[in-house]
């Protein structure tokens, strides 16, 4: 029975290590197409693109690994609890990829058309905003820390705000028909960022669950202003 237990606790182990290398690559992948957006670099869109198989690959493997285990070891309690937040973090962070490949593809579609430079610089912000959420998320479910995770809601505002901003600037170049087919397309950006920072708060929403045992969404937390997020 100790034995079970301590190949379980390994196998669970080097699962989370899966998760957080595929939470490490999801960001690279966003911080580069945001890159390859803002200075038309298109070599950098196209490695975002090609280096979404191995992040589906590492999904992949985590669901085969995590079937491989409840099979196995049949988790219960607290250790069902965790596997329940493994599954849903890995698929997460499968869709934070997306969005970078959903970057790198706008990136790619609009080059070539004039820009404006003030929208590139709210998307250069966004994406310096979503470096640290993401890393604080990835940081929380490692070391199970609630509190660091109840910090991400605040952290995720800025992007919301800027993401709201874009929608200004998108009607201001209504009249300037060369910028408008490109301002539509910086929105699509400015949303895939937002869903970005969405998530890293559902992780952060999951290391909570899984040391309380309840799930409650973060924005019902004292601190956080509702009325902040009725206006987004």
């Amino acid at each position: 029975m100790i034995e079970t237990r301590k190949r379980f606790h390994q196998q669970l182990a080097e699962l989370e290590q899966l998760v957080v290398d595929m939470g490490e690559q999801a960001l690279e992948q966003v911080v580069t197409a945001v890159d390859a957006l803002t200075s038309g670099d298109m070599a950098k869109a196209d490695r975002v693109i090609e280096s979404d198989n191995s992040l589906d690959d590492k999904y992949l493997e985590a669901h085969r690994r995590w079937l491989a285990i409840a099979a196995e070891q049949q988790p219960v309690a607290i250790d069902l609890r965790m596997m329940s937040v493994v599954l849903h973090v890995t698929v997460t962070l499968e869709r934070m990829g997306d969005q970078a490949v959903n970057i790198a593809k706008i990136a790619k579609a609009v080059e070539g058309l004039p820009t404006n430079d003030k929208m590139l610089g709210h998307i250069r912000e966004m994406g310096e905003y979503v470096k640290p959420i993401v890393r604080t998320a990835l940081e929380a479910f490692v070391r199970r820390d609630a509190d660091l995770a109840r910090e991400l809601p605040v952290m995720d505002d800025p992007i919301d705000d800027l993401n709201r901003q874009m929608y200004e600037d998108v009607i201001g170049c209504c009249n300037d028909r060369p910028h408008l087919e490109w301002a539509t397309r910086m929105l699509m950006v400015a949303r895939a960022l937002e869903r970005v920072g969405d998530q890293a708060v559902d992780i952060g929403e999951q290391v909570a669950f899984l040391l309380t045992g309840e799930f409650q969404e973060f924005t019902s937390y004292p601190g956080h202003d509702p009325e902040h997020d009725a206006k987004i």
